[in-house]
């Protein structure tokens, strides 16, 4: 537990502290950081996004565990919605994307590297399925809804027009239109996608923790329910769901691990894209990371 913690978790969470040193040291503004994660959003995720979905085999996949695990990410996120909105009296977009928070685990930029140092490509394909279901269905619905909410005085036209020029939306469209269709991408697009999509996470971790400098650290009433129903609802429901079916044993236990996870930055570069209060968010995301550490490295 203490090498995984060592070895695996704390090398990639120590990006997000770097950030956080030169924000606070004033090495690197909350403007300069906005315009990082914007590169990081628009250009590096797609380009990490892209070969994953087009070249991973959908066959070997467990889908009654996806589908476990996508009832859950719908029980939580509903509650969680439900509390945002009638309890802690957020506005409806603030509301929606901290419900998103509390699902939609860091898997991509945070759980995936670390699970691929410890248990390498091969036996990271629990958590390989999780994050292509994140990377393609959860996140391309909550781009497009929470684009809808916030643009909902606009026509149809314009926000489809909008949305079919996101290159997040794009590359999720054509990695599964070309691995469906078995057209794998080319050795230079795979070269140039793995440049490029290397940098995704470290870039956005750091703006993350840049960003996170200029907020208070000291939990709220407001972050403290969010963080509460993320660190204990989602994995207690998945843990229950799982038990339902016949799988190995791995797929059980690497799903867990992605649901004990900390809430994604996904949601908090959204928040930054459409202007959305992060006052919550940021901190959300600060404190779920600090409170996994050693149950990830337990659980893992």
């Amino acid at each position: 537990m203490f090498e995984i913690l060592t070895h695996d978790i704390l090398p990639v969470f120590s990006v997000m502290v770097l950030g956080f040193a030169m924000g606070r040291l004033k090495f690197v503004s909350s403007a300069e950081a906005t315009t990082l994660n914007r590169i990081a959003f628009l250009i590096l995720q797609p380009a990490l996004i892209f070969p994953l979905v087009n070249g991973v085999d959908l066959s070997a996949f467990y889908f009654d565990a996806i589908a476990i695990y996508a009832v859950a990410q719908v029980v939580v996120f509903t509650c969680a919605l439900l509390v945002g909105v009638f309890i802690l009296k957020c506005a409806v977009v603030e509301a929606w994307l901290l419900a998103m928070a509390t699902v939609f685990v860091n898997s991509l930029l945070y759980i995936w590297p670390i699970s691929s140092l410890i248990y390498g490509d091969d036996g990271n394909l629990p958590i390989t399925a999780v994050v292509v279901w994140d990377a393609t269905v959860t996140f391309a619905f909550f781009i497009i809804t929470t684009d809808l909410l916030v643009n909902k005085g606009q026509s149809v036209a314009q926000s489809i027009l909008r949305l079919v020029k996101n290159p997040v939306l794009i590359a999720i469209t054509l990695g599964l239109a070309t691995n469906v269709l078995g057209l794998l991408a080319a050795e230079p697009i795979l070269v140039a996608c793995k440049f490029a999509g290397a940098g995704a996470a470290p870039l956005t971790l750091f703006a993350l923790g840049v960003i996170l400098s200029g907020h208070r650290l000291l939990p709220t009433k407001k972050v403290t329910a969010i963080a509460a129903i993320k660190l204990c609802l989602l994995p207690v429901i998945v843990a229950v769901l799982l038990q339902w079916g016949d799988r190995p044993v791995e797929w059980n236990e690497l799903l867990l691990l992605n649901a004990a996870g900390p809430s994604g930055a996904m949601a908090f570069a959204l928040a930054m894209m459409y202007k959305v209060r992060t006052d919550t968010i940021a901190p959300v995301i600060i404190w779920t990371s600090v409170l996994t550490l050693l149950s990830l490295a337990w659980l893992a």
